[in-house]
């Protein structure tokens, strides 16, 4: 074991991918925003984006300056985006949407769970996933061990722990296999945890995560890899992209602080965000026409982005077709071009080694979209 307290015993494995979740179905026509797509100022004359209000991304598109902190990364080509991804689900239900779009399908388990069980690169530890939140996602159903905190400070055996600890330590001393390790390696872990909790955690370089829930969670998650106790997977959600009504005054502040605290964590990782992937994603996009509520209902299409892991960004991957009534999906939705695995299986053969799919996304020809490359 190594003295670091990198409990699986290999500090030269920083690996770690964090899935960030968009839930109640983000606009993503409103944050990469078709802003030479006449179509999509005819179908939404009030709550259109103008160009004016955008930073290019490319011939085509043109990002939210509510999301402006991203930018430099887009430029620097630590971030890629693609666009119309979604899944099969049709229902345009939260519900429905997002169970299938955590599970992959009809598989038992989450598709985070299976990668971090047949990943060749994933060694695993007690540590190996967290949930930021009060709950498991679905995702990581079936992970071979996850740990769920809503911070590190809620994170403990209560009174007595150390006493706790030192008799268990005491137990599992004889055995240096099979049980025994896995024993020391929770205790390690749990050690680590302990010493977190006293130790004041300043950012690096100046970041400055957003003041909310979401601020804090990528914060606690730049703690955790950067104290190197073994993190390789994590799942946190940022909640309230159900824009039916007024989507400026309820999405607005939510892109300030996804694009705040994913510029604030990558500033904070520095190197270690080389060997670092965020993947941000959502169950589904918004109808492409706006509703008289000064909003948009239940689409199909949305965005995803990719951030560090060695990507290569400054680029929106899509299959775009104009937003025109010929073009569009059922009662006026983005078509979904691209299925979110082919954007997962990309980060997956880079970040863990795999080389078939077939284990995570069970029954579903991949075809990875060109994220690295």
């Amino acid at each position: 074991m190594a003295s670091n307290g990198f409990v699986h015993g290999n500090p030269d494995h920083p690996h770690c991918l964090v899935v960030v979740f968009l839930r109640g179905g983000a606009d993503g026509l409103n944050m990469i925003v078709p802003v030479e797509d006449d179509g999509y100022y005819r179908h939404r004359p009030t709550i259109s984006i103008g160009k004016k209000s955008t930073m290019a991304l490319d011939s085509l598109f043109g990002l939210n300056s509510e999301l402006g902190a991203l930018y430099p990364l887009y430029q620097e080509g630590d971030l890629a985006i693609v666009h119309g991804v979604g899944s099969e689900d049709e229902t345009r239900s939260h519900f429905e949407a997002q169970d299938l779009m955590e599970h992959a399908g009809p598989s038992a388990g989450g598709w985070l769970g299976r990668y971090l069980r047949t990943a060749p690169r994933v060694i695993g530890g007690p540590l190996a996933s967290i949930c930021i939140g009060a709950t498991q996602p679905e995702s990581l159903r079936g992970a071979p061990a996850s740990v769920v905190m809503e911070s590190i400070q809620t994170l403990s055996l209560g009174e007595g722990a150390e006493g706790f600890m030192d008799g268990l330590a005491g137990l599992y001393r004889a055995e240096e296999e099979g049980i025994g390790r896995a024993g020391h390696s929770m205790l390690t872990a749990l050690r680590k945890i302990t010493e977190l909790q006293h130790t004041p955690y300043v950012p690096a370089a100046g970041a400055i995560y957003s003041g909310d829930d979401f601020g804090h969670g990528m914060r606690e998650v730049a703690q955790l890899l950067k104290a190197r106790v073994g993190v390789e997977a994590v799942a946190l959600d940022l909640h309230g992209w159900d824009s039916h009504i007024a989507s400026f005054a309820l999405m607005n502040p939510l892109m300030r602080s996804l694009g705040d605290s994913l510029r604030a964590f990558r500033t904070d990782l520095g190197p270690q965000m080389a060997h670092t992937t965020v993947v941000v994603m959502t169950e589904f996009g918004r109808r492409v026409y706006e509703n008289a509520s000064f909003g948009t209902d239940h689409g199909r299409g949305s965005a995803m982005m990719v951030m560090g892991g060695g990507v290569c960004g400054g680029r929106v991957h899509h299959a775009w077709k104009p937003l025109e009534d010929a073009y569009l999906e059922g009662p006026g939705d983005v078509p979904v071009t691209t299925n979110y695995r082919d954007v997962l299986a990309s980060v997956f053969s880079r970040h863990g080694g795999l080389s078939s799919f077939e284990s995570v996304f069970p029954g579903f020809a991949v075809a990875p979209v060109a994220l690295y490359g």
